[in-house]
């Protein structure tokens, strides 16, 4: 096996907490769920008894105050590029272990540096007047033993050429994090690194397989992995300056066409096309507003032209409904920035041998009607998770990428079986709902009808079924929902769902 390479690896603590909240520790009680299952949280919420891979009602549980926001893997990446291209201009090389992780080559920074420890603490004084002074470094053989050195207790930890085995053997087999064998290990009485490295190399191989035997070498000290430098970012970011400034969207969308161009060159170049993009305004105030767009394939300079014009008539939009006296001046635009966010292969859309037909036409034309009526004039529907049909429904333009902000897989107790209504207000509409003595119809305390529904809307009932109780949130103050729900078919055969909440009648939704 390949003798270990010195390696470096820089630990950010807590990087999913700091991508979320945008700022350096310390933080308030805050945890990211993911399923319903505490991915991270800081060391504030650790104090209290929260931990990671707990259900989020036993933290919140520990701590009543604690803050609670949904794990994003791709604000994590996003987040932690400009570290990298910090990282990688004093240290070129760097190889991307997962946000928050990264190492290089320790051969080439500490020779320049004069030593390792020199290195090291160099990088960690250039990172803490970036913003980042949270930073752990650990250098050791092999990228295993030297991230485990990263998370020692101090800021800077070496671990000197040939003495991984020593430093890894008091640590417990649990930092292998492979569940099942480190599981069958404390079972046998297998607790330590050392004690695993002990056992016969051969044995371990019949035993536990390839990956046990990988793992086995890990906790010797014996680390061959290579760091492999991540590729360098191609130069995607195309700007241009306006002298006057422009004031009109048409105006600017025609001035930003070369600007396009540029920006599709540069992406032709790199064999890669944009599915998500960023578009900065600069007005003459000094003020910047910025916009993600997303793709649901990838866009085109047409497209681009688009998303610019489109983002100035919102602003535009904007300025004129809001207050006179709070209403921010919004002036002409003298700078227009496209940035590519995410970028994919260009070889996984190119069309096929005979091109891809009526899709691609499709999109073609209900993008030139969207170009007529505005961004969000074609919209398209997604369903979501939730309990009122209002809540499951969820509308984006098109041509971006449908986002559920609530997983629909989830149990959603009191949601409303298939099949469901095909059209659905949005907000709820008054509807009259009668009793056979022409009163309104009432919905008691334990769900029970003061009388059979007679008349909805002025026409009579032909069939009903219900009530079904439905309460959200029940332990908020504000944001409690509650009430009854009803089906009913009137006289023209027209099936209602409509729900009572107090002495009112609203409804729902509406079967076809």
């Amino acid at each position: 096996m390949t003798a270990p390479l010195r390696t470096m690896v820089l630990w950010f603590p807590d990087w999913p907490l700091r991508a979320a909240l945008g700022g350096p520790p310390p933080h308030p009680p805050t945890a990211l769920v993911h399923a319903n299952t505490v991915i991270a949280c800081t060391a504030s919420a650790r104090e209290h008894g929260v931990r990671a891979g707990q259900r989020r009602r036993v933290a919140q549980g520990h701590i009543s105050s604690l803050r609670v926001l949904p794990h994003d893997v791709a604000r994590d990446e996003r987040a932690f590029l400009p570290v990298l291209q910090l990282i990688e201009k004093h240290a070129p090389g760097v190889a991307l272990l997962r946000p928050g992780l990264a190492a290089v080559r320790a051969r080439g920074i500490s020779r320049y540096h004069g030593g390792e420890a020199e290195a090291a603490d160099t990088l960690i004084g250039i990172l803490a007047e970036a913003g980042f002074p949270e930073v752990r470094v650990g250098i050791a053989d092999g990228p295993f033993t030297a991230e485990l050195a990263a998370r020692g207790p101090t800021p800077r930890t070496v671990v000197p050429p040939g003495l991984a085995k020593e430093f890894l053997a008091p640590l417990p087999v649990r930092v292998l994090k492979d569940e099942q064998i480190t599981g069958l290990l404390i079972r046998l009485g297998v607790r330590t690194l050392g004690d695993f490295a002990g056992l016969d190399e051969i044995e371990v191989r019949d035993r536990f397989g390839e990956r046990g035997a990988r793992l086995h070498a890990l906790a010797a000290g014996a680390d061959s992995r290579p760091v492999v430098p991540r590729p360098p970012d191609p130069e995607l970011v195309r700007s241009v300056e306006f002298e006057p400034a422009l004031a009109g969207a048409d105006q600017v969308a025609f001035a930003v066409r070369q600007t396009v161009d540029a920006v599709m060159l540069a992406l032709a170049d790199a064999s890669v096309v944009c599915t998500e993009v960023r578009i900065d305004l600069v007005d003459d105030n000094g003020a910047v507003f910025s916009r993600p767009w997303l793709h649901p394939t990838c866009f085109d300079a047409a497209d681009l032209v688009d998303r610019v014009r489109w983002q100035l008539e919102a602003l535009g939009a904007e300025s004129a409904k809001a207050p006179i006296d709070e209403a921010r001046a919004f002036g002409g635009i003298v700078l227009v920035r496209i940035v590519p966010v995410s970028v994919d292969d260009a070889a996984h859309h190119q069309p096929g041998l005979f091109g891809s037909g009526t899709d691609e036409r499709l999109h073609h034309a209900i993008s030139r009607v969207q170009t007529m009526l505005g961004h969000e004039g074609v919209v398209t529907a997604a369903l979501s998770g939730g309990r009122w049909l209002a809540d499951r429904q969820v509308l984006t333009p098109w041509g971006e990428r449908s986002t559920a902000p609530r997983d629909p897989a989830r149990p959603w107790p009191g949601s409303l079986p298939d099949p469901l209504p095909a059209e659905v207000f949005r907000p709820p509409r008054p509807i009259s709902v009668l009793a056979p003595d022409g009163g309104t119809l009432l919905v008691d305390d334990r769900g029970a009808l003061s009388a059979a529904p007679s008349h909805i809307d002025g026409d009579e009932v032909q069939a009903w079924a219900g009530p079904w109780p439905i309460h959200e949130r029940r332990w908020e103050a504000t944001g409690s929902k509650r009430g009854h729900r009803l089906q009913i078919v009137d006289g023209h055969d027209r099936a209602w769902l409509v729900f009572c909440t107090g002495d009112r009648w609203w409804a729902e939704g509406r079967y076809r």
